[in-house]
Formats: C-alpha cells, structure tokens, sequence
C-alpha cells in the first residue's frame, strides 16, 4: 500500500503509473497475441471475427467496469483518510457485486451474441466463429471481473505492482496456450478463447491465495463476505455515471465496426489489427490517468486539495512526451506494424492508413483521458459521461458515417472521425476542469466518521 498524499507529485504518479503501464502491456497481448496466431494460422475471416469480439465484450461488460471505478474511488478516498474498517468493508462489498453481475452479464451476452452480430452487419460467413469465441469467452467472465476487481482495489490502495506480477504470469500462460492449441494442435478460433479463459482463472485463483496469505488489507473469503448497503451505494453513485459513459463508448465502437463493415471484410480485418495497435498506444494515457485518479482520490480524502493542480500539470507532461514520441513510431512503421498481423497486401495498406491517420494524433488522447482521470478521482462523474458521449455520439459517429459516404473520401473519412472527436472531447474536459466544481465531489474527507 502506498499513501500518495506525501512527497513529489510527479514522481508519485510516475512510480504508481509505470507498473500499470507494463501491466496493461501484458493486458493487451491477450488480445494482440489471439490475433496474431488467429490472422497468421487461421486466416482474415478469423481474425476479423476475433477482432470484432473485442467492442462486443467490452459493451457487455463495461457497465460493471464503470461501477468498479467508482469502488476504486471509494476505497482510495478512504484509505486516504485512513479509515481502514470502512476500506475492508468496500472490498467485501465489491467482490459479492461482481459476483453476481458477472453471472448474470455472462448469461446475458450468451443468450444474445448471435443476435448483436447480425445487428452489426457482420458477414454471415464470419458470424459463426465469432459467436463461438465470445461465448467461450463469457462463460469465463466470473474469473476476468475476479482477477480485474482485485487488481483495482489494491491500486486504490496505492499498490500497482501487485498485480502487474500476477498479470505478467497469466499473459504468459495464455501465449504458450495459443502456441500449442492453434499452430502445434491445428485447433481452430475456439482454442484461443479456451486458453483466455484458463489463463484469467489461474491468475484469479493464484492472485487470492498470495493475498490471503501475505496482505494486510485484502482478504478474500466467501464465508465472511459482508454487503455494506451505505457504501454500495457511494460507490454506485460515482460508478453508474462512470458506468454508462463506459457502456455508450463501447456501443459507440461496435457502431464505428458497423459503419467499417460496409467497406466488407478487408475493411473489418485492417480495422481490427490496426486497433490491436492503437490500443498498444493509448496505454500510456490510460495508465497515468488511472494513477492520477488514485493520487487525486488520497489527497483530496487526505483534505490537501493543493496537490491535485501540480499532480496534473506533471502527468499532462509526461504522458504528451510519451504520446508524441509513440506517434512518430507508429507512423514510421505503420506498414511493418501491420505484417505482424496478415500477410494480404489490401489489408495491409487499409490498416496502414489508419495508423498513419490515427497515430499523428494521439496526442489528443492523452490529453483527453488524464484531464478527464481528476475529474475522476474526485468523484465527479456526471458530466463527464455526458461530454463522452457527446464527443463520440454527436461528433464521431455522425462524421465516420457522413465522411464514409463520400466515395472521394470512403474508408479514410471513418479513420478521422477518430480523431476529430477527440479534440471535441479535450475542449469541453479542460473547459468543465476549468470550472472547479470537480472540487466539491469529495466523497470522503479527512477525519470524518
């Protein structure tokens, strides 16, 4: 555990991000390494139908990973002003609702997942194998919200490189998995989900054994479990905007697949490798805005509102470094980028265009998301989801479409859709922060009871 409301900020922040940062690193190789082994051994068809997978899951289950963020925010601001009971009762209160909804987010995504493909327009002929590895992959879902739950919780106490240990583990797990089932065994799309799945139990199960035995907070029994409606429904309160800014971001992907499966199955395999390799990119402003948001949860439970300002002032430089310098990487190499995932030439240049377009402006990203991470950690969530959605249900979804039709402009007009929503988003995040009425958020302040 880490108390973050002493001492330099940016190197708090710093420290606290960059096991998060390798640690999502890891996290995307779960999905760069399917598609990889998918697109080299099995072919564009299956890889398109993995890639496609990917905005169904996270629209399934985004909601409840809006909800654990405001747990997150809840146990930071508590551990913050160090009431350690109301921290362990937040904990338990955590795992018993991800139990449940994991269950039933399962069931839900099973019962429907042919249904939303058809909906998406995806090509008969692809739907088949996608149906089948997403509803591999959410018979598993029990052990994904587990081993994810856990790890937000011990970083909203500070800890970050707890779980990057566990994680390195079950990446590498599943890599041998999806090397023996797919080139050694010559199983098909199925196999990998079977090998996601093994990978996140093992990782859930050996995560709760090394806690039980060595944390001094985190304790994980079913038999002393105990539901604390007060704090529920604090933590709901921040996580339901959270959640459903989480739940119509991810709609708005599985939007943009619909608008890119009019362009056919190139289309759809470009875009789903291309967005291996921009999420590969987007980390570092994902991993420093999380981190953000825990420092400005501590300090503002700590009653040091001082410290926020220069905790962001330091991140937005560290994280628009790092986003400039991944740019002219991911623009230089966009082509060779694209060979690790297909060798078809149409594929290809699709995808290379939209790295080229895409990667000159992830700079708008990470100002994006480390803006929006203190507004966050405050627990000022509302009008966040509200300048979310409007940055990508009025601004880009209504401009891919728009763009896409215009046959000079086609498939491109989707790639900057991307990032002209983005800078909607970066004008109306800084200019609500602007406003201060983030400061009055707070959920828990020190010395209170």
């Amino acid at each position: 555990m880490k108390d973050l409301s002493y001492g330099n900020e940016g190197k708090l922040i710093l420290k606290f991000a960059l096991p998060m940062l390798v640690g999502n690193i890891f996290q995307q190789l779960y999905n760069v390494v399917d598609s990889i082994v998918v697109g080299k051994f099995i072919g564009k068809a299956a890889l398109a139908a993995v890639g496609t997978s990917g905005p169904i899951i996270f629209l399934l289950v985004s909601f409840i990973i809006g909800i654990t963020m405001g747990f997150t925010v809840v146990v930071s601001q508590y551990f913050g002003a160090k009431q350690l009971d109301n921290v362990k009762k937040a904990i338990d209160t955590l795992y018993i609702f991800m139990f449940f909804t994991s269950i039933a987010v399962s069931v839900t995504g099973i019962l429907l997942s042919k249904m939303i493909f058809s909906l998406i327009d995806l090509s008969p002929a692809i739907i088949p194998d996608a149906v089948l590895f997403l509803n591999i992959f959410l018979a598993g879902l029990i052990f994904l919200f587990g081993y994810n739950g856990t790890s937000a919780i011990l970083r909203g106490l500070g800890d970050s490189k707890t779980p990057l240990y566990f994680l390195i583990g079950s990446v590498g797990l599943n890599i041998i998995l999806d090397l023996i089932f797919v080139p050694m065994l010559h199983w098909g799309i199925w196999s990998v989900a079977v090998a996601t799945v093994i990978s996140e139990a093992v990782a859930f199960t050996a995560q709760i054994i090394y806690l039980n035995r060595y944390h001094k907070v985190v304790k994980f029994s079913l038999t002393k479990l105990k539901f604390d409606h007060d704090i529920f429904i604090k933590s709901i309160r921040i996580g339901i905007p959270t959640g459903m800014q989480q739940t119509f971001v991810a709609a708005g992907m599985v939007a943009l697949y619909w608008v890119v499966n009019q362009f056919g199955v190139d289309a759809n395999a470009a875009y789903s490798a291309a967005g291996r390799i921009d999420s590969f990119a987007a980390l570092p402003a994902m991993s420093f805005s999380v981190a953000l948001s825990t420092f400005v949860g501590q300090n503002l439970g700590a009653n040091r509102p001082d410290r926020v300002k220069s905790g962001l002032r330091a991140t937005l430089i560290m994280t628009s470094t790092i986003s400039l310098i991944v740019s002219v990487i991911t623009v230089l190499f966009a082509q060779s980028l694209m060979r690790m995932f297909t060798n078809d030439p149409v594929v290809i240049s699709m995808g290379r265009d939209y790295l080229v377009i895409i990667g000159s402006t992830y700079i708008l990203f990470s100002l994006m998301f480390v803006i929006n991470g203190v507004l966050r950690g405050a627990g000022d969530t509302l009008v966040p989801m509200f300048i979310s959605l409007f940055s990508l249900w009025v601004v880009r979804i209504p401009v891919a479409f728009l763009l896409s039709q215009n046959h000079a402009i086609g498939l491109h007009g989707i790639w900057w859709s991307i990032p002209i929503g983005w800078f909607s988003g970066v004008v109306l995040y800084y200019w609500y922060y602007r406003l201060g009425k983030w400061k009055t958020k707070v959920v828990v302040k020190y010395g209170q009871k």
